[in-house]
C-alpha cells in the first residue's frame, strides 16, 4: 500500500506514507493560481493535470478519495515553450497603464508603437486605424486563428484591444534592430551589422520561410493569410544570432485591410484604391514595396507579398533603399533611383560587382549572387501571374544558402558570429 501511494507524492502533500522533503526545484515547479504569468497555460495545464491524475488514479484506486480534484502540476519549462498562448483581448485601460497613457517608451519618436511590460511579459504594442468595423466576435475568431500560428521567423501575436476607430495589437518584443537600420546605418554609412554574405543569405532564408508559413500554414484549415507589410523596416534582425523575424503578422486581417471571401474585389484597371465606405479606404502600403496591381486596386494579395519580398532581396544584395531621390546638378531636377531598375541594369549589363553592396568587399560567390538577383527580379515582375509562389521561392533561397555555406567553408570564411547593433 505504501508503494502505490509513493507515485502520488508529487501531487498529494497530505498522504500519510513517509516521504522525503521536497527539494527546492520541486517547490519552484508548482503553479501559483494567483500568478498572472501562468495564466496562458490554463487550458493546456488543466488537460495535462487531468491525464496525470487519471494515471495515478488507476495505479492506487484505494487512495482516490484523498486525491485532490485538480492537482497542482506544472509542465517543464522546455515543454511550456512549445505551447500556444491563449489569445487575449486586453482591456484598453491595461495598455494605457502599461504605456503611461501612451506617452512613454515609444519604439521611435514619431511612431504609434510602444515597448512595455504587460502581465509579466516584455511586449510591443502597435496602434493602427481600422479600415472597417471589427466586432468582438470577429476579433476573437481572428485572434484564435492568428495566435495559433508559431514559427521561429515570425514575431508572435499575443492579443489585441479595440477602441472606436483603432485596434491595438500586442506582440512579443524582439530584441534587435530592423533590417533597414542594419543595411543603412544613419550614424556611420560605411558600417553594417550584416557585413558578410552568409549573414545576408541567412536573413533572406529566414524571411522566405516565414512568409511561406504565413501564406500556406496559417488561417482556418491552413488557408493562409496575407501579410501586406513585408519591408525592411518590418523585419527585425536579432542581436544574438543575426537571424530574422517578420513583424506585424496578422495586422492586415485585424485592421480590415484584406477583403472577405464573399466581398467583390476591384478590377485591375481601377484608377483609385477601393473604398470600403465613405470615410475609409482599404489601402496600406509603402512606396517602393507596392506591386503595380496593389497600387491600382489597394487590395493586398499573396502575389503582392511576393513582390515586396523581391524588393527586400534586392535591398539585401545592394544595401540601397527601394526608392531614392537625389538632386541632379546638370538638369537641376530630382532624380529618381529604383533598386529594381538598378538590378535590371546590372543583370543586363554584366556589371553585378559594381551594383552589389561595396561593404561586402567582393567576398561572395558570384554565381550565387547572380541567381539571387535573378530570383529577386522574378518576384518583382509586373505581371503577378509570372511571380513564383513563396513555397518555390523558399526552396530556391534555401538551396542558394547551402551553396553559400559550402563556398565559405572552401575559403575558410567565418559563417556564424555575433555582432553589436549599436551605431559605430
Amino acid at each position: 500500500m505504501c508503494r502505490s501511494r509513493k507515485a502520488t507524492d508529487s501531487i498529494q502533500p497530505n498522504l500519510k506514507c513517509p516521504r522525503r522533503a521536497p527539494s527546492s526545484s520541486s517547490k519552484a515547479s508548482s503553479i501559483d493560481p494567483s500568478s498572472s504569468s501562468n495564466f496562458f497555460t490554463v487550458t493546456s495545464t488543466a488537460t495535462a493535470s487531468s491525464s496525470f491524475n487519471n494515471r495515478h488514479h488507476r495505479s492506487s484506486p484505494s487512495d482516490s478519495s484523498s486525491l485532490p480534484t485538480t492537482p497542482s502540476y506544472s509542465l517543464p519549462a522546455h515543454l511550456k515553450h512549445h505551447l500556444h498562448d491563449t489569445p487575449k483581448i486586453y482591456p484598453l485601460s491595461d495598455l494605457s497603464s502599461a504605456t503611461g497613457n501612451f506617452l512613454l517608451r515609444r519604439l521611435s519618436p514619431s511612431s504609434s508603437a510602444w515597448r512595455c511590460s504587460l502581465r509579466g511579459r516584455d511586449v510591443a504594442v502597435f496602434r493602427r486605424g481600422l479600415r472597417r468595423p471589427v466586432g468582438l466576435p470577429r476579433l476573437r475568431e481572428l485572434l484564435a486563428s492568428i495566435c495559433r500560428s508559431h514559427h521561429s521567423s515570425v514575431a508572435k501575436l499575443l492579443g489585441a484591444s479595440l477602441s472606436e476607430s483603432d485596434v491595438y495589437l500586442v506582440y512579443e518584443y524582439v530584441k534587435g534592430a530592423s533590417l533597414c537600420d542594419c543595411l543603412r546605418n544613419r550614424v556611420n554609412p560605411d558600417y553594417s551589422a550584416l557585413a558578410s554574405w552568409a549573414s545576408r543569405m541567412r536573413v533572406a532564408t529566414d524571411v522566405a520561410h516565414g512568409l511561406e508559413y504565413i501564406h500556406h500554414c496559417t488561417g482556418m484549415n491552413g488557408s493562409g493569410f496575407v501579410h501586406n507589410r513585408i519591408k525592411s523596416s518590418s523585419i527585425v534582425v536579432t542581436e544574438d544570432s543575426l537571424s530574422a523575424k517578420i513583424c506585424h503578422f496578422g495586422m492586415a486581417e485585424l485592421c480590415g485591410e484584406v477583403a472577405e471571401e464573399d466581398e467583390p474585389l476591384s478590377s485591375p484597371d481601377t484608377a483609385k484604391p477601393k473604398r470600403t465606405n465613405s470615410s475609409a479606404m482599404k489601402f496600406e502600403g509603402t512606396r517602393g514595396y507596392m506591386s503595380p496591381e496593389f497600387r491600382s486596386t489597394g487590395t493586398p494579395t499573396r502575389k503582392s507579398d511576393v513582390y515586396a519580398f523581391g524588393v527586400v532581396v534586392l535591398e539585401l544584395l545592394s544595401g540601397e533603399e527601394p526608392l531614392k531621390y537625389s538632386f541632379d546638378g546638370e538638369s537641376d531636377e530630382l532624380r529618381r533611383t529604383s533598386v529594381i531598375e538598378g538590378a535590371r541594369e546590372a543583370a543586363a549589363g554584366a556589371s553585378l560587382r559594381r551594383w552589389v553592396d561595396k561593404r561586402l568587399k567582393d567576398s561572395y560567390p558570384v554565381e550565387v549572387a547572380e541567381k539571387m538577383v535573378e530570383l529577386g527580379l522574378e518576384c518583382v515582375d509586373d505581371d503577378p501571374e509570372k511571380r513564383p509562389d513563396m513555397g518555390r521561392v523558399a526552396g530556391r533561397v534555401s538551396k542558394l544558402y547551402l551553396e553559400s555555406k559550402k563556398w565559405g567553408e572552401r575559403f575558410a570564411l567565418p559563417q556564424d558570429f555575433s555582432a553589436s547593433m549599436a551605431p559605430r
